[in-house]
């Protein structure tokens, strides 16, 4: 019988076909295609192109491009739907496709930025999208007025029609003309009272391609010629590879070559190459195969001698020591010392991984004149970068082609792992096609990691059971002692948590390791809401405040703080007198310019099995454009960060990663999913704040709150599996 390679992806794609699958209004080239062809979107493009960002086709759609990532978060339809608003056409008329990197970058950034991360797509880009729309709608009527001998403001342009007087005609007849239109200015963006299309709730324009199996990744990539790559790195980050014998697998199957990288001397980022050895062969199989089997010898230096244990001991003695002094109330540490209640816990947060769905991985094809890439960054002109200046070479001769990303969370920011560089290195030495792919080990072992944190706080309570005085110090571990990693540092939320406590003395550490750090989905706020907000309960606890009451009464100089705490007690219906084993929580973080709240109910059994029933979140993040996509946000950096506080943790011995897999680095598993209400409590006029990632930090401290109320038991440090919760 023939062997028959029939995947996942081929089975749903063939059902579909057989029963009358339909495919709606969405293009997305084949890997394939984009072989020959440096412009994705060409074969989508039939119209008139009006601006960089828009073609108006004769059939009347408009193909929108999209110079933002996509990678599960909506932000196609994000993007295609403030432009739509803006230009003002029937939503099903809108096609999405990638725009061109290479053409960004050689236009000078023609985009403006490619970029996706931070939950900043619809917060910071807003009105430059919005206004690409604008423009493009102001041309044409100012096209269609010269046409009529009009002035433009007595054009209307609406849902794809130009009207003036018994005049009429669709955008595709002016199109043409009004790309030469030179406006005296820019027009203002909309009001949110004036959209008609923004708000409304849409659903995703890549879903379908999603559901059929029709939507590729950069791992679906298949080029003629192709060879495959698999890489081992020194399992104690930035060890020194010693040597390596070839001959021990070159007879065996597929089998082509065996390539070393180095990395450079002083190159510490993110992208940079570490000393590695990749076996190529036929097949990825092959490749694995043999490189399980290659003799490899590593000088890992002294930092084999860490493990999270030895980091977590220091952590401990560390917070004993005189910090760095970022905030100071002098009267704070004597309030203090003076008073007969103090509240004092250590808190502690491990590494923890971004475990990405999709596998790193990445393919490049070195030619004399050209260079081609596909690689799942979250900035796919970073890739054009990252490429060029690892074979030195100019960037208008190196092509990335955009596909979707199975996952970011903050990984592949600015092409957050060296595999690019590793495909563009091995490819110019095989001068052929690469597929680099790294195994779910190597992915975890080699990540850019959440810092490990850890912070004590004590605070005197006052007569009136509320905080007079408050002493913060924290710690974080990062690659070189890195004092910020995107908005990121030891003490982001501690030092300016939102409680009005009047007198307040914060201090923090930056120590230094071994294990590359980088942002993670809500960097710092991830961290530190949780230890913030555990300890927020032991103060309200401490001065016999009910938790979400305490919440409102230190915040009510703050309007915004306000209606989200006041709406999740309308929401959540919070309770403190439930039964034993079963326990309601709640938290607070703000994270990229929104406020979110949450309310966990939990319940445990006698002997300790944890079940988080519901969890109900309010956010504000000023502006809504996509309810729909908005709540899925919300839930999805739920589910993550609940995972990670939960059943996470990455687990470090001999200066390397032992949990490497998704049988020891543990991910929420379906059963353990709570049900998830979102809601908003948006305060509008000028905040616009992200939803890609504030509604994932306050979901750990408020379990960690119910866990306390059903059992009495206090959770200081995570993942909480560790803990015994059993009760009599």
């Amino acid at each position: 019988m023939n062997a028959i390679n029939l995947s996942r992806r081929f089975f749903i794609q063939s059902s579909l076909a057989a029963s009358g699958g339909l495919m709606l209004g969405f293009h997305m080239p084949m890997a394939q295609a984009a072989v020959t062809d440096a412009k994705p979107w060409k074969s989508a493009v039939t119209g008139v192109e009006v601006n960089a960002w828009l073609v108006l086709d004769p059939d009347g759609s408009v193909t929108i491009r999209i110079p933002h990532t996509e990678m599960g978060q909506g932000g196609m339809t994000s993007v295609a739907l403030m432009i739509a608003e803006e230009l003002d056409v029937e939503w099903s008329k809108v096609k999405a496709v990638f725009a061109d990197p290479n053409r960004h970058l050689r236009n000078d950034k023609e985009y403006k930025v490619m970029s996706t991360h931070g939950s900043q797509l619809v917060a910071l880009q807003h009105p430059h999208l919005m206004q690409a729309g604008a423009s493009a709608r102001e041309r044409l009527k100012e096209a269609a007025a010269q046409a009529w001998g009009v002035t433009r403001d007595k054009v209307e342009a609406k849902q794809g029609v130009l009207k003036s007087g018994a005049k009429s005609a669709p955008y595709a007849e002016f199109a043409a003309a009004a790309a030469k239109v030179t406006l005296d200015k820019e027009p203002a963006i909309k009001d949110p009272s004036q959209w008609w299309l923004l708000g409304t709730g849409t659903q995703r324009l890549d879903i379908p391609n999603k559901v059929d199996g029709s939507a590729q990744y950069a791992i679906d990539t298949r080029l003629p010629g192709m060879v495959y790559a698999a890489v081992k790195a020194s399992p104690v980050p930035w060890g020194k590879l010693k040597s390596f014998n070839f001959d021990a697998i070159k007879d065996r199957p597929g089998v082509i070559a065996v390539v070393d990288l180095r990395a450079v001397e002083g190159k510490r980022g993110q992208p940079d190459l570490q000393d590695a050895v990749a076996v190529v062969a036929t097949s990825w199989y092959k490749a694995r195969t043999a490189l399980d089997m290659l003799p490899v010898e590593w000088d890992f230096g002294e930092a084999a001698k860490v493990s999270s244990k030895s980091m977590s001991e220091n952590a401990k003695k560390v917070l004993g020591e005189k910090g760095i002094l970022t905030k100071d109330d002098p009267k704070a540490l004597e309030v203090i010392a003076a008073s007969k209640k103090v509240v004092t816990a250590d808190y502690e947060r491990p590494f923890e991984t971004h475990l990405r769905m999709e596998p790193i991985n990445a393919t490049v094809h070195v030619q004399d004149n050209r260079v081609d890439v596909w690689s799942p960054t979250q900035d796919q002109s970073a890739a054009i970068l990252l490429v060029a200046d690892q074979l030195g070479v100019d960037p208008k001769n190196v092509y990335a082609h955009p596909m979707f990303l199975g996952g970011g969370f903050g990984g592949n920011g600015g092409g957050g792992t060296g595999v690019t560089r590793q495909a563009a290195e091995i490819s110019k030495r095989l001068k052929r096609p690469v597929k680099v792919l790294w195994s779910r080990e190597e992915d975890v072992a080699q990540d850019k990691q959440r810092p490990m944190s850890a912070a004590r706080l004590s605070a005197s309570i006052g007569d009136k059971g509320l905080p007079e005085a408050i002493f913060t110090r924290a710690l974080w571990y990062t690659q070189d002692k890195q004092n910020q990693i995107g908005p990121a540092t030891a003490d982001y939320g501690i030092r300016n948590m939102p409680y009005n406590i009047p007198l307040r003395h914060h201090e923090r550490h930056n120590l230094d390791t071994h294990i590359p750090s980088s942002t993670h989905r809500g960097p710092g706020a991830n961290q530190t809401g949780f230890i913030t907000e555990v300890f927020a309960d032991e103060m309200a606890l401490a001065g016999g405040w009910n938790p979400l009451d305490w919440r409102i009464e230190m915040t009510k100089d703050k309007a915004d703080w306000q209606h989200v705490f006041k709406t999740l007690k309308e929401k959540a219906n919070y309770r403190t007198d439930l039964p034993k084993g079963e326990g309601m929580g709640i938290a607070a973080v703000e994270c990229h310019g929104t406020i979110a709240a949450a309310c966990a109910t939990v319940s445990v059994t006698r002997r300790g099995v944890l079940r988080v029933e519901k969890i109900v979140i309010v956010a504000d993040c000023g502006h809504v454009i996509n309810p729909h996509a908005a709540k899925e946000q919300m839930e999805g950096a739920a589910c993550y960060e609940l995972g990670h506080a939960w059943v996470g943790g990455l687990d470090i011995r001999d200066g390397r990663i032992v949990n490497t897999n998704m049988d020891t680095y543990n991910i929420l598993r379906m059963d353990q999913m709570p049900e998830i209400e979102a809601h908003f409590a948006l305060s509008g006029g000028k905040k616009w704040g992200g939803m890609g990632e504030p509604a994932g930090p306050p979901v750990p401290p408020a379990v960690a709150n119910a866990i306390f109320a059903a059992t009495g038991k206090r959770i200081r440090t995570t993942p909480f599996r560790q803990y015994d919760l059993s009760w009599a």
